[in-house]
C-alpha cells in the first residue's frame, strides 16, 4: 500500500470535516466528489453559493453533501467578528473592521477550526502561501510550547534502505528561512510529532550539517549544536542526534566511523536541515535525482491543522492534502 493510501484509509477511519475556503475554484470544486465518494472527510465550500454552484454546473460537478456556507451571510458572522475582534483589538483593530476582515474566505476558514466548526482548514490554491499563514496565525496561533511554524515533507524513496523502508520526513523545506536554535529546536520536535502521527514511524531525528560530531567549528555548526541539545531537553524521549552531515545520518557504516556514539546508528528517517535554503534545495534534489516521491509541504506548529496548497496543486493534490489534513486532525489534542 503507497503512503497515501495509507494516509486515506486512516483519514476514513475517523472522519473529520475540512473546510476548504477557496470554495469557487474549480480544482477545489472537482475534488468534492472525490473525498466524499472516497469518505475522506466532510467538506465544508466557502464562497458565495451561487458562484460555486455555477462553476459546478460548468465543470459537470455534482456537490451533494457538501455543506455551502457564504461567509458574507453566515449565522455565526456576527460572532466570529466579535470573537476576532478580541483576540486582534490590543493591534489597533476596530470592532468594524474585525467584521470585515472575517468576511474574508481565510479567515473565516480558521475561524471555524479554532472555534470546532471544522477541524481542519485547506487553502492555497488561489492564495499564496503568505496570506493562508497570517489568517491561521493571527486565529488559531501556534501548538503549546512551539513558536514557529514550519513545512515537512514526506519523502517516498525508491531505495526501501534509507529511512523507514524508504520514508522519510524533511524540515523545514517551506516556511522559516533563517531558522535561530531555538525555533530550529521547535521544527525538530515538530518533524518528529508529523513522523509519528502522519508516517506512523518511530522517529529518528537527524539534526544536520556540513559537519559530524564537532569535525568543523563555525557558528553554523554551533547552531546546530545548540539546537539538538534544547530539541532534547524539549522531549527527553526524543530520539535525536546532531549536528551531522547526510551521509552519517543516513548510512551505518558512515555513523560507525564518524559518529560512533551516535543514537541513531545512521538510521534516520527524519532530517532537519539548518535553514529552509538548504531543505528545499534538498528535497528537490533527492525528488528528482532519486525519483522520489515528495508529500507536501504538511504545516507544523500551528495549534490546529491548517494546509497550504501549492497555487499549481491539481485535483489529486487537493484530495491528498485534504486526506493529511484529517488526519493530522484525529490527532490534535488541542
Amino acid at each position: 500500500m503507497s503512503f497515501i493510501n495509507s494516509i486515506q484509509r486512516q483519514a476514513k477511519a475517523d472522519k473529520k470535516k475540512i473546510v476548504l475556503a477557496e470554495g469557487t475554484e474549480p480544482r477545489i470544486i472537482k475534488s468534492v466528489p472525490v473525498i466524499l465518494e472516497e469518505e475522506i472527510a466532510d467538506v465544508v465550500l466557502l464562497g458565495k453559493e451561487e458562484k460555486i454552484k455555477g462553476v459546478a454546473l460548468e465543470e459537470g460537478v455534482d456537490l451533494a453533501g457538501a455543506e455551502i456556507i457564504d461567509p458574507a451571510r453566515a449565522d455565526s458572522l456576527e460572532e466570529y467578528g466579535e470573537i476576532y475582534y478580541q483576540l486582534r483589538k490590543h493591534k489597533g483593530i476596530s470592532q468594524e473592521e474585525a467584521l470585515e476582515q472575517v468576511k474574508d474566505p481565510l479567515y473565516f476558514a480558521a475561524m471555524m477550526v479554532k472555534e470546532g466548526a471544522a477541524d481542519g482548514k485547506v487553502a492555497g490554491a488561489e492564495n499564496a502561501t503568505g496570506n493562508v499563514l497570517r489568517a491561521a496565525i493571527k486565529i488559531i496561533g501556534t501548538a503549546k510550547g512551539i513558536s514557529v511554524i514550519s513545512g515537512a515533507f514526506i519523502m517516498v524513496v525508491p531505495d526501501k534502505s534509507f529511512g523507514e523502508d524508504g520514508l522519510l520526513v524533511f524540515s523545514d523545506c517551506a516556511v522559516t528561512p533563517e531558522p535561530d536554535a531555538a525555533q530550529l529546536a521547535e521544527i525538530a520536535v515538530s518533524s518528529a510529532a508529523t513522523a509519528q502521527n502522519l508516517a506512523q514511524i518511530d522517529p529518528k531525528v537527524a539534526m544536520l550539517s556540513f559537519s559530524t560530531n564537532g569535525s568543523a567549528q563555525h557558528e553554523l555548526v554551533d547552531k546546530v549544536q545548540q539546537a539538538t541539545a534544547k530539541a532534547q531537553e524539549m522531549d527527553s524521549e526524543l530520539q535525536i542526534d546532531g549536528e551531522m552531515q547526510a551521509d552519517a545520518a543516513l548510512v551505518p557504516g558512515v555513523s560507525q566511523k564518524k559518529y560512533p556514539d551516535s543514537e541513531i546508528e545512521g538510521q534516520a528517517n527524519v532530517l532537519v536541515f539548518p535553514g529552509l535554503e538548504a531543505a528545499n534545495i534538498g528535497y528537490k534534489l533527492v525528488q528528482r535525482l532519486a525519483g522520489a516521491e515528495a508529500i507536501g509541504p504538511v504545516l507544523q506548529g500551528i495549534a490546529k491543522p491548517v494546509n497550504d496548497l501549492s497555487r499549481g496543486c491539481n485535483v489529486e493534490d487537493v484530495v491528498n492534502v485534504t486526506a493529511l489534513t484529517a488526519v493530522q486532525a484525529q490527532n490534535c489534542t488541542e
